[in-house]
């Protein structure tokens, strides 16, 4: 029997709470951004974690890096727990986990050269000191397609692309094992969106690298995932390989998104059926009891509004749905705090 490797990380139960203050909100009331979120990405990977905005992805992702402060829960990279580390094991650490930013104008430093900001790892990390910097930083920007006269030019001097170029060299500069994706080409128009895609998976082939890519865009995630995470309301409501999530999905949430993905053929386009949802996305102050999904759910029955649904198996993906039977989460109470 072969054995099953174990996974580069293993997030365990994440939550982070904030503290919900002014108005009527009171200190025993918190915003739920992350709600208990679990998913394993092993070596060489790439999950995509997708839902709507406000749903809880880039806040997950910051907290893998403890950007922000994970309420509750484990993030376990490489078997370390990176929720429990000091101040100087976790700067050690962050050299193999690395980020890069949604926005990538505002993730560089407009004071300075570009050349500046893909440096500042290196210099935090010290590597590749004194003569030895230079061609390091022009083997990065060669390395994802920049030419190293650009070093010296400033974040408005480029183009959004260059830009979001300068941002994954940045991450790459300390040789990172996994690299989050937050939204990498929301901001880019579509002809250079295709080129950053086919940027990030050839540098995963060439280095080796796992990928958490976050997106809302579903076709997008769909050319580079292996595997598919859908949250919604903070929490991943299915997840499992992209060819059965996308071609049977087993949750109502992800049948919804995917019908508001264009098909590019238009008998197909105008035949399929769409499902729109009603109503807006529920209050992570207040969430609604039983199943968070319940109040805008077209197949809702009688558990949905008093029993929270568990991740449970539907072929080889999880879905946490009563239409694949009842299976009660902590007993569908939840707690005022964290």
């Amino acid at each position: 029997m072969v054995p099953v490797a174990e996974p580069l990380l293993r997030v365990s139960d994440l939550k982070v709470w904030f503290p919900a203050r002014g108005g009527r909100f009171t200190g025993r009331e918190y915003v739920r951004a992350v709600d208990g979120v679990s998913f394993d990405l092993h070596r060489g990977e790439t999950l995509g974690l997708v839902g709507e905005s406000g749903c809880g992805k880039s806040t997950t992702g910051l907290a893998l890096l403890r950007l922000i402060e994970p309420t509750s829960g484990q993030v376990c990279f490489d078997g370390s727990d990176l929720t429990t580390l000091s101040r100087g094991p976790l700067r050690r650490l962050r050299r193999r986990v690395a980020m890069v930013f949604q926005d990538p104008y505002a993730s560089l430093d407009p004071r300075h050269p570009v050349g500046h900001s893909v440096a500042e790892p290196l210099r935090v990390h010290r590597l590749h000191t004194g003569a030895a910097r230079r061609p390091r930083l022009a083997e990065l920007f060669e390395l994802v397609g920049l030419s190293p006269d650009l070093l010296v030019r400033h974040p408005h001097e480029l183009s959004g692309g260059q830009r979001q170029r300068v941002g994954i060299a940045r991450a790459l500069a300390v040789e990172p094992d996994l690299v989050v994706l937050d939204e990498p080409i929301a901001s880019l128009d579509v002809s250079v969106q295709a080129q950053v895609m086919n940027l990030l998976r050839r540098l995963q082939r060439e280095l080796g690298l796992t990928y958490l890519f976050i997106a809302h865009d579903l076709a997008a995630v769909q050319q580079v995932s292996d595997r598919v995470a859908v949250m919604y309301l903070g929490r991943i409501v299915e997840i499992g390989p992209r060819e059965a999530v996308y071609r049977t999905p087993g949750h109502p949430y992800t049948r919804a998104l995917l019908s508001a993905v264009p098909i590019p053929d238009p008998p197909r386009e105008r035949a399929r059926e769409r499902i729109v949802l009603v109503g807006d996305v529920p209050s992570p102050v207040h969430p609604p009891p039983g199943c968070h999904f319940h109040p805008r759910c077209p197949n809702r029955f009688d558990p949905c509004d008093t029993v929270d649904p568990a991740l449970q198996p539907i072929g080889p993906q999880q879905a946490a749905c009563h239409l694949h039977g009842v299976v009660p989460l902590n007993g569908g109470q939840h707690r005022s705090g964290p």
